[in-house]
């Protein structure tokens, strides 16, 4: 068949194998050091410095008349560039804010930390004086101003005044001179029962008020009419008390202990043992009784009063010192006797009896006899009368030996011994001012 010249059918061809392929190559990790990396940035900003001081220098010349192109025109301020350079902390010794904030053609040089002979500096060392006043100065006085009238007003306790301007339903509000008004509640409006705040309380009215809270957040500070009403009337009770005074009041409730009534706003309270009527203290609501005090106590909101002391009181007040009484020996003491004068007690003394000496106070008087003697001291406080026999003696002892007839003549032996203390009190008060 090969002669015959046939072709033979196309065998497919064997795929030709490509080479393989070259391995791949590991990725490579650019090593980036930061030392190297800092020292090129330090050399890029050196090149930089250096140019900027070649041109520094260059313009200082040219400013400085050294230049080679210098000309007097060019010379002048107006023409100077101003000199950029990094400066020390030690370059601004001396200088103040006014040299930054002054325009340019007025700035206060300085170089290499020295001024010139010349400079503005200089000048204010050698003339402090004729330093002007910058835009940082201050007016002591006026800041003192703003801090008064930033002041708080009102602290607990104080008592203010002021003018109202708003009345509302939970309270009052009063201008008393703060930063914001000072509001009073309802209830502090006063001692009793308020009906119409409006009517009590018009805008404008002049009122005086106790401070109870200190202001808040937003400067307003509480305050009462009825704390400062009440303080006003402990204070005149205590002066009452003081003074031994005997007052009327109103019987307006009672309960087992006693009654109750009301003084000066104050809620005082009668004992049954104090009352003339004590048994039957019911029947005495409503009706007014004389009463003396027996406690005062503002701390502890107690005021106690008496009935009965209320006539001790009363006979307190007609009495006064080396004033001739005359009562009865209620009772013999080692140490003197009580004579009762009508309702209240007096002490005679051992040591007032006689200017003499004895040995028993029986010798002198006895349980229930009468006597005459003058009042040395008073304590209407306290309920203490202090007496004495011996001013009317005349020798030392007469009071034992003729004490009829010291008590006959007690009340001419009385008005003597009157002028003779007061003779003696004017010469102790007159040698007191010599020796002054």
């Amino acid at each position: 068949m090969a002669g015959s010249g046939v072709q033979e059918p196309n065998k497919p061809k064997k795929p030709v194998r490509q080479e393989a392929e070259a391995p791949r190559k590991p990725l490579q990790v650019i090593h980036i050091s930061r030392k190297d990396e800092q020292e090129r940035l330090n050399k890029i900003s050196d090149d930089k410095s250096n140019a900027t001081s070649q041109t520094s220098a260059e313009t200082t010349k040219v400013s400085l008349g050294t230049g080679p192109n210098y000309s007097a025109k060019e010379a002048t301020p107006s023409n100077t560039k101003p000199i950029s350079r990094n400066l020390d902390l030690d370059d601004l010794e001396g200088v103040s804010m006014a040299d930054f904030l002054s325009p340019p053609d007025q700035a206060r040089g300085f170089r290499n930390n020295q001024t010139s002979k010349d400079s503005p500096l200089n000048d204010l060392k050698r003339n402090p004086e004729t330093r002007s006043v910058d835009d940082f100065d201050f007016d002591e006085d006026a800041f003192l101003a703003a801090l008064d009238e930033n002041e708080p007003i009102g602290n607990t306790g104080e008592i203010a005044k002021g003018a109202v301007i708003g009345v509302e339903s939970d309270g009052v509000y009063v201008d008393i001179g703060g930063k914001a008004p000072g509001f009073m509640p309802k209830k502090e409006c006063g001692l009793g029962v308020i009906t119409s705040l409006k009517e009590r309380f018009p805008k404008g009215l002049e009122v005086e008020v106790l401070v109870t809270r200190e202001q808040n957040a937003d400067g307003m500070v509480t305050i009462s009419c009825r704390a400062l009403a009440l303080r006003k009337s402990w204070e005149k009770v205590r002066q009452l008390e003081a003074e031994g005074k005997v007052v009327k009041v109103l019987i307006n409730g009672f309960n087992r202990g006693g009654v109750t009534c009301d003084l000066e706003g104050l809620r005082g309270f009668i004992p049954r043992s104090q009352l003339e009527n004590g048994e039957n203290h019911e029947s005495l609501v409503g009706k007014t009784l004389g009463v003396a005090f027996l406690e005062v106590n503002p701390e502890t909101r107690k005021l106690v009063l008496s009935e009965k002391r209320a006539a001790i009181t009363a006979r307190f007040s007609e009495l006064e010192i080396w004033q001739l009484v005359e009562g009865q020996i209620a009772t013999i003491k080692p140490y003197g006797y009580f004579v009762d004068l009508g309702g209240i007690s007096g002490l005679l003394h051992h040591s007032m009896v006689t200017n003499g000496s004895f040995r028993s106070l029986r010798e002198v008087f006895r349980q229930g006899d009468a006597v005459k003697a003058m009042i040395t001291e008073l304590d209407p406080a306290r309920g203490r009368i202090s007496l004495s026999t011996a001013l009317l003696e005349g020798p030392p002892g007469e009071i034992i030996t003729e004490k009829d007839k010291v008590m006959e003549e007690a009340v001419e032996r009385a008005n003597k011994a009157r002028i003779a203390l007061k003779e003696n009190a004017e010469k102790q008060k007159q040698d007191q001012e010599k020796t002054t």
